[in-house]
């Protein structure tokens, strides 16, 4: 087993890595949309512009997905796999019925032609602004 750390990705909000390989697997710990070089503090997240009580100002969900598709490649690309051997995504969304349709949208733009499997959740919250997360796994 080996343990993967993406310079190219934002940090970890807790103690574990951006992902680890077993064999030619590769799980991926929860990916949000933060941007690399944001802390766990500052907001960081694309389309979020927030107060300085942290109430939301601006929100723009469509923003965050592109920006977990972007942190899940650079993960992914860190760990020596691609965006094609993804086999199984487990979305976390915190409002499904505002944000669902929207997601399913722009997730079909980045699957055309590989299409892992997936489960989509509501949650109430997340440890950061954000409004997703995914779980994934692929191979390497």
């Amino acid at each position: 087993m080996s343990v993967i750390n993406s310079n190219e990705a934002p940090k970890a909000v807790g103690a574990y890595p951006h992902a680890r390989k077993v064999g030619n697997l590769l799980f991926l710990s929860g990916v949000g949309p933060r941007t690399a070089g944001s802390d766990k503090n500052d907001s960081g997240v694309p389309g979020l512009k927030l107060d300085h009580n942290g109430n939301q100002l601006e929100f723009d969900f469509e923003a965050q997905v592109h920006a977990v598709f972007d942190n899940v490649k650079k993960v992914l690309e860190s760990s020596g796999s691609s965006w094609d051997n993804l086999v199984d995504v487990t979305v976390f969304l915190v409002n499904m019925k505002r944000d669902f349709h929207t997601f399913n949208r722009i997730y079909a733009e980045y699957f055309q032609n590989n299409q892992p499997c997936r489960t989509t959740l509501e949650i109430n919250s997340l440890p950061t602004p954000i409004a997703i997360e995914l779980k994934c796994m692929a191979t390497v």
